[in-house]
């Protein structure tokens, strides 16, 4: 037999061809028995099913929603916390039969991906506010919702409370005593290295409200602290980098603030290896609670966000955008923050008084384990 179609199994069964697709798009208007006919016969003479591409183009509908990430695709299915995100968006879509793109910003040769990717919806994912595609999608006037960025006009947001968790952490080693405080950050654009004002060199959302919670802790300490940014890349690399730069660069601080929990593995790892301790010689504190973050000796002390609630909640904003699209103008959209909760572990501990950390550094790296 050659390529079966609708119309193989209608003529074999002596029914119309609309009848037959009815019972793979529409079963609702065929009894049950005769659904159970036609898929039976579907099934012994080997039909795939209708092809999916004519399917879409008949529905306008392409079935699936994309998640537009600025890392590489290897990124989001190595990071724990990535993996997290988007197992909160399967799981939310699984009931509405929806399946999951992940879109790369990066052009891939001649093909832009949120340009010529057929998708019902997007989610943006903590994305360059530079990348030109997320303007891809702006104009394709795709349904959109926004996740760790900038809440934009008409657009769905979910964000972490990111300030309050940055200020609740930045109080943590306040409140054990340390004055003597650095922090790394990461970012996309603008200026890197030890910055006097970090603030104007980021225009990322996540950044910017992290660092204003650490200033807000900081600031009215009275501790002015070192930060240092770097350039997206492997974070473990990123953490371990900039570690050796501050811990070299003059004054050591006795507590390291880090942009993330991939990032303070990194630093934990250059303490470690400079014959240092954590906590005693220098306390760390990361954010996320990224699972790699309880594996870390010692166990790392952080700022916990609930990436699958994160993940559920826009799966839910997109899906309820997707089918508002359909029927109504477009909303003004909403801006939903999570909360996020501090959580103590070892890595941080009162701060060496002064007259000791003297008397360690005197006695020489490698002697103070």
């Amino acid at each position: 037999m050659g390529r079966v179609t609708l119309q193989t199994i209608a003529d074999h069964l002596g029914v119309s061809r609309m009848t037959v697709s009815n019972a793979f798009s529409r079963p609702d208007q065929l009894s049950a028995k005769l659904r159970d006919r036609v898929l039976a016969v579907a099934d012994e003479l080997g039909y795939a099913g209708p092809d999916p591409t004519a399917r879409a183009l008949a529905s306008g509908t392409a079935g699936t929603v994309g998640v537009l990430l600025s890392e590489t695709l290897t990124y989001a299915l190595t990071d724990e916390v990535a993996m997290a995100f988007l197992a909160g968006i399967t799981d939310e879509l699984a009931p509405t039969g929806l399946a999951l793109t992940l879109l790369s910003a990066a052009p891939q040769g001649d093909i832009v991906p949120a340009r010529d990717v057929a998708v019902d919806g997007a989610i943006v994912y903590s994305c360059n506010p530079d990348s030109t595609a997320v303007g891809w999608l702006m104009r394709r006037r795709l349904p959109l919702v926004f996740v760790d960025q900038a809440p934009a006009p008409g657009i769905t947001s979910i964000n972490i409370d990111d300030r309050l968790g940055a200020r609740a952490a930045a109080q943590h080693i306040i409140d054990l005593g340390h004055r003597r405080v650095a922090i790394v950050t990461v970012g996309y654009g603008g200026k890197f290295g030890v910055l006097a004002n970090p603030l104007e060199a980021t225009t990322a959302y996540t950044e910017r409200q992290r660092l204003l919670g650490w200033f807000d802790a900081l600031g009215a300490a009275g501790i002015e602290p070192t930060v240092l940014r770097q350039r997206h890349a492997n974070p473990d690399d990123i953490g371990y980098s900039a570690a050796q730069t501050v811990l070299r660069g003059g004054e050591q601080p006795t507590a390291i603030l880090c942009f993330s929990d991939a990032i303070a593995r990194g630093v934990i790892r250059a303490i470690q290896d400079d014959g240092l301790n954590v906590p005693t010689d220098v306390s760390v504190v990361g954010f996320d609670d990224n699972p790699v973050g309880r594996r870390t000796r010692p166990a790392l002390t952080t700022v916990r966000q609930d990436v699958d609630a994160k993940g559920r909640a826009a799966a839910a904003a997109l899906t309820q955008a997707i089918d508002r699209a359909k029927t109504r103008p477009a909303s003004r959209g909403r801006h939903l923050v999570l909360p996020t909760e501090l959580v103590v572990r070892d890595s941080t501990t009162q701060a060496v008084p002064e007259s000791s950390v003297t008397t360690a550094r005197r006695a020489g790296p490698r002697e103070r384990r």
